[in-house]
């Protein structure tokens, strides 16, 4: 679990991914125009990652063109809570 919080913690692009999908911005085209400078490369492999440590799940569309969209996962609250206190511990500090 260490390794999971430093992994994602430690990585600005996985943060921004993840808050991306807290506002409800679910789809990668949408996370690339909001997050500014991540490359699709990027973006992907943070988005496989998030999904390897079950923050995130993927649901794919049988659509044309095809659609995806990124939800967070139960673990995946509960650790956006976490993130939350450790920067409200960050905010408490520089009062």
């Amino acid at each position: 679990m260490a390794r999971r919080v430093e992994d994602v913690v430690g990585c600005k692009w996985s943060l921004a991914v993840i808050d991306c999908v807290r506002r409800g911005i679910a789809r990668p085209g949408e996370m690339e125009r909001v997050i500014g400078g991540i490359r699709t490369k990027v973006l992907n492999e943070r988005l496989r990652k998030l999904m390897r440590y079950e923050i995130l799940v993927k649901q794919s569309f049988m659509e044309v063109p095809p659609r995806v969209e990124y939800r967070l996962t139960d673990f995946g609250q509960r650790f956006a809570e976490v993130l939350d206190r450790i920067a409200a511990l960050e905010a408490d500090e520089s009062a």
